[in-house]
Protein backbone atom coordinates (compact mmCIF):
# COMPACT_ATOMS: atom_id res chain seq x y z
CA UNK A 1 0.00 0.00 0.00
CA UNK A 2 1.53 3.42 -0.67
CA UNK A 3 2.66 5.65 1.52
CA UNK A 4 -0.34 8.04 1.48
CA UNK A 5 -3.01 5.66 1.24
CA UNK A 6 -1.79 4.54 4.79
CA UNK A 7 -1.22 7.43 6.36
CA UNK A 8 -5.31 8.57 4.91
CA UNK A 9 -6.05 5.15 6.70
CA UNK A 10 -4.47 5.38 9.69
CA UNK A 11 -5.99 9.07 10.33
CA UNK A 12 -9.32 7.88 8.85
CA UNK A 13 -9.22 4.57 11.66
CA UNK A 14 -7.85 7.40 14.15
CA UNK A 15 -11.15 9.59 13.91
CA UNK A 16 -14.11 7.23 13.80
CA UNK A 17 -16.67 7.05 16.41
CA UNK A 18 -14.83 3.67 17.40
CA UNK A 19 -11.89 5.04 19.11
CA UNK A 20 -13.76 6.51 21.90
CA UNK A 21 -13.84 3.02 23.19
CA UNK A 22 -12.08 0.29 24.96
CA UNK A 23 -12.37 -3.32 25.88
CA UNK A 24 -14.01 -2.82 29.54
CA UNK A 25 -16.48 -0.59 27.69
CA UNK A 26 -20.11 -2.54 27.26
CA UNK A 27 -20.10 -4.59 24.27
CA UNK A 28 -23.08 -3.29 23.34
CA UNK A 29 -21.67 0.15 23.19
CA UNK A 30 -18.71 -1.35 21.02
CA UNK A 31 -21.20 -2.65 18.75
CA UNK A 32 -23.07 0.86 18.60
CA UNK A 33 -19.96 2.55 17.75
CA UNK A 34 -19.04 0.33 15.11
CA UNK A 35 -22.12 0.74 13.45
CA UNK A 36 -21.85 4.31 13.45
CA UNK A 37 -18.32 4.34 12.26
CA UNK A 38 -19.62 2.13 9.30
CA UNK A 39 -22.25 4.21 8.33
CA UNK A 40 -20.58 6.82 8.59
CA UNK A 41 -17.81 5.63 6.53
CA UNK A 42 -20.07 4.32 3.67
CA UNK A 43 -22.04 7.75 3.71
CA UNK A 44 -18.39 9.69 3.75
CA UNK A 45 -17.51 7.42 0.27
CA UNK A 46 -21.16 8.13 -1.27
CA UNK A 47 -21.23 11.62 -0.76
CA UNK A 48 -17.91 11.51 -2.34
CA UNK A 49 -18.67 9.89 -5.59
CA UNK A 50 -22.34 11.85 -6.07
CA UNK A 51 -20.04 15.14 -5.80
CA UNK A 52 -16.92 13.76 -8.40
CA UNK A 53 -19.14 11.39 -10.56
CA UNK A 54 -22.43 13.73 -10.93
CA UNK A 55 -21.28 17.01 -9.25
CA UNK A 56 -23.93 16.97 -6.90
CA UNK A 57 -24.91 16.25 -3.67
CA UNK A 58 -26.59 13.18 -1.59
CA UNK A 59 -29.72 15.39 -0.49
CA UNK A 60 -30.09 16.29 -3.72
CA UNK A 61 -30.08 12.39 -4.89
CA UNK A 62 -32.20 11.49 -1.57
CA UNK A 63 -35.28 14.05 -2.79
CA UNK A 64 -35.40 12.94 -6.06
CA UNK A 65 -34.83 8.98 -5.32
CA UNK A 66 -37.60 10.10 -2.99
CA UNK A 67 -39.95 11.47 -6.33
CA UNK A 68 -38.75 8.52 -8.43
CA UNK A 69 -40.80 5.87 -5.88
CA UNK A 70 -43.79 8.71 -6.51
CA UNK A 71 -45.04 8.68 -10.00
CA UNK A 72 -47.43 11.28 -9.13
CA UNK A 73 -45.38 13.50 -6.93
CA UNK A 74 -45.28 14.52 -3.44
CA UNK A 75 -46.08 17.29 -1.59
CA UNK A 76 -43.11 19.49 0.08
CA UNK A 77 -44.34 18.75 3.55
CA UNK A 78 -44.41 14.71 2.56
CA UNK A 79 -40.95 14.85 1.04
CA UNK A 80 -39.43 16.94 3.97
CA UNK A 81 -41.14 13.98 6.35
CA UNK A 82 -39.69 11.26 4.36
CA UNK A 83 -36.28 12.96 4.00
CA UNK A 84 -36.77 13.65 7.81
CA UNK A 85 -35.15 17.21 7.19
CA UNK A 86 -37.66 20.75 7.83
CA UNK A 87 -39.49 22.45 4.92
CA UNK A 88 -36.60 24.97 4.16
CA UNK A 89 -34.07 22.58 3.37
CA UNK A 90 -36.44 20.34 1.03
CA UNK A 91 -37.45 24.42 -0.47
CA UNK A 92 -33.67 24.93 -1.27
CA UNK A 93 -32.69 21.73 -2.46
CA UNK A 94 -36.05 21.57 -4.91
CA UNK A 95 -35.03 25.35 -6.32
CA UNK A 96 -31.74 24.64 -7.25
CA UNK A 97 -33.04 21.23 -8.87
CA UNK A 98 -36.24 23.17 -10.33
CA UNK A 99 -33.43 25.51 -11.95
CA UNK A 100 -31.52 22.61 -13.71
CA UNK A 101 -34.89 21.19 -14.94
CA UNK A 102 -34.90 18.21 -13.51
CA UNK A 103 -37.95 18.79 -11.14
CA UNK A 104 -41.53 20.69 -11.48
CA UNK A 105 -43.93 22.05 -9.09
CA UNK A 106 -47.48 21.45 -10.57
CA UNK A 107 -50.74 22.30 -8.61
CA UNK A 108 -52.19 19.58 -6.53
CA UNK A 109 -55.43 18.50 -8.59
CA UNK A 110 -57.16 17.93 -4.61
CA UNK A 111 -56.06 20.87 -3.07
CA UNK A 112 -55.16 23.87 -5.60
CA UNK A 113 -53.30 25.89 -2.56
CA UNK A 114 -50.73 22.84 -2.74
CA UNK A 115 -47.82 21.62 -4.92
CA UNK A 116 -46.71 18.38 -6.01
CA UNK A 117 -43.21 18.21 -6.89
CA UNK A 118 -42.02 15.25 -9.62
CA UNK A 119 -39.27 14.78 -11.51
CA UNK A 120 -39.02 15.66 -15.59
CA UNK A 121 -38.40 13.51 -17.94
CA UNK A 122 -34.35 14.21 -18.16
CA UNK A 123 -34.76 14.39 -13.99
CA UNK A 124 -35.48 10.66 -14.91
CA UNK A 125 -33.01 9.96 -16.68
CA UNK A 126 -29.95 11.50 -14.77
CA UNK A 127 -31.30 9.91 -11.79
CA UNK A 128 -31.23 6.35 -13.53
CA UNK A 129 -27.55 6.86 -13.96
CA UNK A 130 -27.23 8.14 -10.54
CA UNK A 131 -29.51 4.84 -9.09
CA UNK A 132 -27.10 2.42 -11.37
CA UNK A 133 -23.80 4.31 -10.25
CA UNK A 134 -25.26 4.22 -6.30
CA UNK A 135 -25.81 0.37 -6.37
CA UNK A 136 -22.48 -0.55 -7.70
CA UNK A 137 -20.27 1.73 -5.10
CA UNK A 138 -22.78 -0.14 -2.54
CA UNK A 139 -22.06 -3.05 -3.83
CA UNK A 140 -18.39 -2.46 -4.02
CA UNK A 141 -18.39 -1.22 -0.64
CA UNK A 142 -19.62 -4.59 0.85
CA UNK A 143 -17.52 -5.89 -1.30
CA UNK A 144 -15.43 -8.12 1.04
CA UNK A 145 -18.32 -9.88 2.65
CA UNK A 146 -19.43 -13.00 1.01
CA UNK A 147 -23.11 -13.69 -0.17
CA UNK A 148 -23.59 -15.98 3.36
CA UNK A 149 -22.10 -12.61 5.17
CA UNK A 150 -24.03 -10.45 3.40
CA UNK A 151 -27.52 -12.54 4.26
CA UNK A 152 -26.29 -13.28 8.18
CA UNK A 153 -25.84 -9.37 8.80
CA UNK A 154 -28.95 -8.74 7.25
CA UNK A 155 -30.79 -11.14 9.67
CA UNK A 156 -29.01 -10.02 12.69
CA UNK A 157 -29.71 -6.26 11.91
CA UNK A 158 -33.71 -6.91 11.15
CA UNK A 159 -34.16 -8.31 14.32
CA UNK A 160 -32.44 -5.27 15.64
CA UNK A 161 -34.55 -3.22 13.82
CA UNK A 162 -37.95 -5.06 15.20
CA UNK A 163 -36.27 -5.11 18.59
CA UNK A 164 -35.74 -1.03 18.19
CA UNK A 165 -39.70 -0.76 16.69
CA UNK A 166 -42.29 1.48 19.02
Amino acid sequence: MPREKTALKALTTALDAETRVHDDHHVSLRLWLRLLSCTNQIESRVRQSLQSSFNTTLPRFDLMAQLERAPRGLKMSELSQRMMVTGGNVTGITDGLEKEGLVVREVDSADRRVYRVKLTAEGERQFRRMAAEHESWVIDLFGTLSPRQKKQLMELLGELKEHLAP
